[in-house]
C-alpha cells in the first residue's frame, strides 16, 4: 500500500522537532492563556498561525470550519461554537477574530445554492453550506452587495459581509462577555483587495466597519489594511 502522504507527515514532523528551540514548551507544559481565538476556513490556503507571524505556541487558539462560522446547532437553536467559547470562558482569552479569505468555497457553495442550484453534498458539508445560505441571502437583498457585477466581485464582497455578520452574532451573543475585542478580517491571496498577497484586511472592529473610522482606532503603518469591498 502506498503511504507517501504518511511518509511526507512523519519527515514534516520530525522536521518541526529538530527545529524547535530548547525550552519551547515550557511556559504552556500545564496551561494556556491564547492572546485571541480566531475562527478561520477550514482551507488549506489560510494558514491560521503564519498569517499572524506567530512562533511561540499558546499564542493563537484556531478553531476553523466551512466559511469562518461563529456558531452551531443545539436543539434547533444558534449557539456559539464550543470552539470559540472555549478560551475565552476557559482560558482568559479575551479578544476574538473572524477570518473569511478570498474566493471562498463555502460563500461560493452558498451562494449558488441562493441563488438556484444545488448543494454540493455531501451531508456533512451541506449542514455548513446550508447554515451560510440565509446569510447570503440577507446579503443579496441588502444595498451592500452589487449583484449585477461578475461572479468574483459578487463572492467576495459576500466573504466580507459574512464575516461581518459572524462577528455581529458573536458580539450580540449573551455568552460572549462585553469586554471581549471582536474584529473580523479577510485574508487575501488572490490580489483582490491589493497587490500584497497574504496581507489580511482588517474590515470590522467591534461592528465599526467604515475603513477611515478603522483606519483611526490603528496605527498609521498598518492603514493601507483597512480596505472594504463594501463601500
Amino acid at each position: 500500500m502506498d503511504h507517501d502522504v504518511l511518509n511526507e507527515l512523519l519527515a514534516g514532523n520530525e522536521r518541526h522537532v529538530d527545529g524547535l528551540p530548547d525550552a519551547y514548551f515550557d511556559a504552556v507544559q500545564t496551561g494556556q492563556h491564547p492572546d485571541v481565538v480566531t475562527v478561520c476556513c477550514s482551507d488549506s490556503r489560510v494558514p491560521q498561525e503564519r498569517m499572524w507571524g506567530v512562533d511561540d505556541p499558546g499564542t493563537v487558539f484556531t478553531p476553523s470550519n466551512i466559511g469562518n462560522q461563529v456558531w452551531d446547532e443545539d436543539d434547533g437553536e444558534q449557539i456559539v461554537d464550543g470552539g470559540l467559547l472555549y478560551p475565552i470562558h476557559h482560558a482568559d482569552t479575551d479578544v476574538a477574530a473572524v477570518v473569511g479569505h478570498t474566493g471562498c468555497g463555502a460563500v461560493t457553495a452558498a451562494y449558488q445554492a441562493a441563488t438556484g442550484g444545488s448543494m454540493p453534498g455531501p451531508r456533512g458539508v451541506d449542514k455548513w453550506v446550508g447554515q451560510l445560505v440565509p446569510v447570503v441571502e440577507e446579503a443579496l437583498e441588502s444595498d451592500l452587495i452589487d449583484a449585477d457585477a461578475d461572479e468574483e466581485t459578487v463572492i467576495n464582497q459576500l466573504v466580507e459581509y459574512n464575516v461581518d455578520h459572524q462577528a455581529t452574532f458573536l458580539r450580540e451573543s449573551d455568552d460572549v462577555p462585553d469586554d471581549v475585542d471582536v474584529y473580523g478580517f479577510v485574508y487575501d491571496f488572490q490580489g483582490i483587495y491589493g497587490d500584497e498577497y497574504g496581507r489580511a484586511y482588517l474590515v470590522n472592529v467591534n461592528g465599526e466597519t467604515n475603513p477611515e473610522a478603522i483606519a483611526e482606532e490603528i496605527p498609521p503603518e498598518y492603514v493601507e489594511a483597512t480596505r472594504s469591498l463594501l463601500y
